[in-house]
Formats: C-alpha cells, sequence, structure tokens
C-alpha cells in the first residue's frame, strides 16, 4: 500500500495549460465549509444530471444542453476534490483514492449508459465504449499499485478531453439531429460510428500500456 500513498501523478493533457492554473484559483477562492468530499459529491451529481438529461433527451433535444452542464459539473466536482486536498494540506492518500476512484467508476458508468439511452446512440455501442473505458481505468489503477505511478493521460488525453470531447458530440446531436449513412441495406447512426472510433482509441491504449508494462517488468524479474 505505500505506492498507493506516494504514487506519482501524471497528467499530461492538452488542456492541461488552462486548467491547472484554473483548478490552482478555485482551490484558492473555495469558501471553507467546502471539502474534498463535497467536491467528490458535486461531481457525481453532475454524472446523474447527464444521465437523466440524456434519457430526457427522448423528449426534446435541448435536454443535450443540460447534459452537457452535467459534464461540466462533474469535471468541476471529480478535478477539484485532489487538489482542493493538497492546497489545504489534508490529503488523505488511502481514504482519497478509494472513494474518489470508487465514484469516478460510478460516474462513468452513469453517463455513458445516459449515452446509450439517447435516440442519437446505440444503446450497445455506448455499452461497448464504457467497457473500453473501465479496462483502460482498471489498468491506471493496477499501474498504481505495481509501479507507484498512477498515470490518466494517454497521447495527452485524459478525462477533461474525453468531457470536452462529449461536450461537443453533443453539440452536435442538438444542432443536426440524427445522422446516418447506408452501407448496403444497413442504416447507420455517424454518432454511433464516432462513439465506436472512440472506443477502438480507448482499447488501443489499453492493449499498448498493458503489453509494454509487462515486457518492462517482465525484463526487470519482477
Amino acid at each position: 500500500m505505500e505506492k498507493i500513498r506516494k504514487h506519482t501523478r501524471v497528467n499530461d493533457i492538452l488542456l492541461g495549460p488552462l486548467e491547472r492554473p484554473t483548478l490552482k484559483w478555485l482551490a484558492a477562492n473555495m469558501p471553507a465549509w467546502v471539502t474534498p468530499d463535497t467536491c467528490t459529491l458535486v461531481g457525481t451529481l453532475g454524472a446523474l444530471l447527464t444521465l437523466i438529461s440524456y434519457g430526457l433527451s427522448n423528449i426534446n433535444p435541448i435536454f443535450l444542453w443540460l447534459a452537457s452542464l452535467g459534464f461540466f459539473i462533474n469535471w468541476l466536482g471529480d478535478s477539484l476534490d485532489g487538489t482542493l486536498a493538497r492546497y489545504r494540506h489534508i490529503e488523505r492518500p488511502r481514504y482519497g483514492y478509494y472513494i474518489d476512484h470508487t465514484m469516478d467508476v460510478v460516474c462513468q458508468v452513469m453517463i455513458f449508459l445516459g449515452l446509450g439511452l439517447t435516440p442519437y446512440i446505440s444503446f450497445n455501442v455506448a455499452c461497448l465504449a464504457l467497457t473500453s473505458y473501465l479496462l483502460l481505468s482498471v489498468l491506471v489503477y493496477i499501474r498504481t499499485y505495481v509501479v507507484g505511478e498512477f498515470k490518466i493521460s494517454f497521447g495527452n488525453l485524459g478525462p477533461t478531453e474525453s468531457r470536452a470531447v462529449a461536450v461537443l458530440l453533443n453539440s452536435a446531436m442538438y444542432f443536426f439531429g440524427m445522422q446516418s449513412i447506408m452501407l448496403g441495406r444497413i442504416t447507420i447512426s455517424l454518432y454511433d460510428i464516432f462513439v465506436a472510433a472512440i472506443a477502438l482509441l480507448l482499447t488501443g491504449f489499453f492493449v499498448n500500456t498493458a503489453l509494454r508494462e509487462a515486457r518492462r517488468l517482465a525484463a526487470l524479474g519482477e
């Protein structure tokens, strides 16, 4: 468990130059009654809002904007909890790691299942993307324990970029509605193709990282 306590955090993302100073400013100006646990709860409620809003998009696509707001709230809570704890020097490494990433999984499930409830994306494709995301998440958690490195960015992409892409996808679904192409006698949603491509990208990150780490550990004889 010592590597969990003292792991190195790697989050080399494209939006990092914007995100890091923003989070530092928010942590410095957050009211005293806001705790890291409060932030985690806020992030979870944001994911729940996204799930509900995606379901309501069957009634009116305007709820897609509410789903995007849910992504912003989820980012705010999920990104700020650890930053706030470090800023106030109130870190609880084991507890924080456990609660934060347990709720991360819950949020991922809510968001992807919600995506599959929209009229624009197949539930099966959404579940495929969820599976890929969970595979990569599990690998991140395993590497943290085995290697002592908490790496959540792959190809300069991380959870923040994932949320940004989701908001762009929501905007496309709202403005352009259902978009499909014909492959023979089969009609395929362009949004399904896009989400399936994301799933393949995540799976590629998983396979590449898992094999590379396995070879490295084998060479070390560990």
